[in-house]
């Protein structure tokens, strides 16, 4: 297998990692090949210290359906011995998890239909860029299923409680445009957009301060979950910690010298 035939492929650029779901003709549906190189993919860019932004997206007309329904039938069938009971917990967890908690922002370039896990995984990141054409559906009661990817967390924080109810218990695939009404979208564009677009926040993302940034995505995180106090306490730790960063020192010199800083991620 060449690397462009590879079902996930990866490509590091001043600061940007950019992963792409490589399987278009299955509309990047998640077989059990594409979720181990998209974990180890995604673990891969979130240790790298010279990774300061990561980009999810798929290739052609589809971002991703989620779990590859051919094969999960055949081992639903007992026709392929497929590791399905627990792909839950090899996979979605350990992929959304790292997605969602590592130390640098993550956009989700939402270039055609995201469903299912698909359609959590761009959930996950901190912004989605969303093609006018594309379009989410939570799709797992659709075919008798609980949510997964952490569609359960990111989606009510995102839209609140009664609409992600709405959306989990009765699927359809809701438009670019009002995933932006309801803030499942950050911005939507034409797909001859969509390039220029991700590139234009990627970039401005990779050359700012990636520990603060870092720090800002793991504390928002944590005051979802925690009460006030510990929220405080989390924060101050994470204060503690930027505030001596080499970029926090530029930053200020900079400030008082009225010129404009240039951030290093450390």
């Amino acid at each position: 297998m060449t690397t462009s035939e590879a079902p996930v492929l990866l490509h590091v650029q001043d600061g940007i990692a950019t992963i792409t779901l490589n399987r278009a003709e299955a509309m990047n549906g998640l077989d059990v090949a594409t979720k181990d190189l998209l974990r180890d993919t995604v673990h891969r860019v979130a240790d790298d210290p010279e990774v300061r932004c990561v980009v999810l997206t798929g290739s052609g007309r589809a971002f991703c359906v989620g779990q590859d329904l051919k094969e999960h039938l055949a081992g639903l069938k007992g026709e392929a011995d497929v590791p399905l009971s627990d792909t839950v917990e090899q996979h979605y967890n350990p992929i959304v998890l790292a997605l969602s908690t590592m130390p640098k922002p993550v956009i989700a370039a939402v270039n055609g239909v995201a469903a299912g896990a698909g359609a959590s995984l761009a959930f996950a990141a901190d912004f989605r860029i969303v093609v006018d054409s594309a379009g989410f559906n939570t799709s797992f009661a659709g075919v008798a299923l609980s949510c997964d990817t952490g569609s359960s967390w990111t989606l009510p924080r995102l839209v609140g409680r009664a609409k992600a109810m709405e959306l989990l218990y009765f699927p359809r695939t809701v438009s670019a445009q009002e995933a932006l009404e309801l803030g499942l979208a950050t911005q939507v564009v034409t797909a001859e957009e969509l390039p220029q677009a991700v590139a234009e926040l990627a970039s401005r993302l990779a050359s700012g301060p990636t520990v603060a940034f870092g720090s800002i995505r793991q504390a928002v995180a944590y005051a979802a979950a925690h009460p006030l106090e510990e929220s405080l306490a989390f924060e101050a730790d994470k204060m503690a910690l930027t505030g001596g960063t080499e970029d926090h020192l530029a930053a200020v010199d900079a400030f008082m010298a009225k010129q404009k800083p240039a951030f290093h991620g450390r």
